[in-house]
């Protein structure tokens, strides 16, 4: 692997894991779950509004982040100069060509039956 695809993945990893954090930490709008990280009180670290506004942020520059290495990740997974310089197709090794088999002779066939030579047969 190459060192720029090892830290843009782990980069990625790690983004991931803080946008997880970061959206488990705020409170949706009826749940009062969030007042026992301190974002329910007006004397927690960042204030009333503070602590929305501070994990809201932090939440978009995160998933910015997430973004931006998700398609740094694709780019580089599909611009792989590819070592054999052809398409799959031109790597398979073709069977030797068999020798055509010789035709044999068929037989003749009898003659088929008409209308004509059936009429003179009895039903069963």
């Amino acid at each position: 692997m190459n060192i720029v695809t090892i830290v843009v993945l782990t980069v990625h990893v790690l983004t991931a894991a803080g946008i997880v954090v970061l959206v488990l930490l705020q409170h949706g709008k009826g749940a009062d779950v969030g007042a026992a990280f301190g974002s329910g009180s007006s004397g927690s670290l960042f204030g009333a509004s503070g602590s929305a506004n501070f994990l809201s942020r932090s939440t978009a520059v995160l998933a910015t982040v997430f973004f931006l290495t998700s398609l740094g990740l694709a780019y580089l997974a599909t611009s792989k100069p590819s070592t054999s310089g052809g398409t799959v197709m031109e790597s398979v090794q073709q069977p030797p060509a068999a020798a055509p088999a010789q035709k044999e002779q068929e037989t003749p066939r009898p003659p088929a039956q008409t209308e004509g030579s059936r009429a003179n047969e009895v039903p069963k």
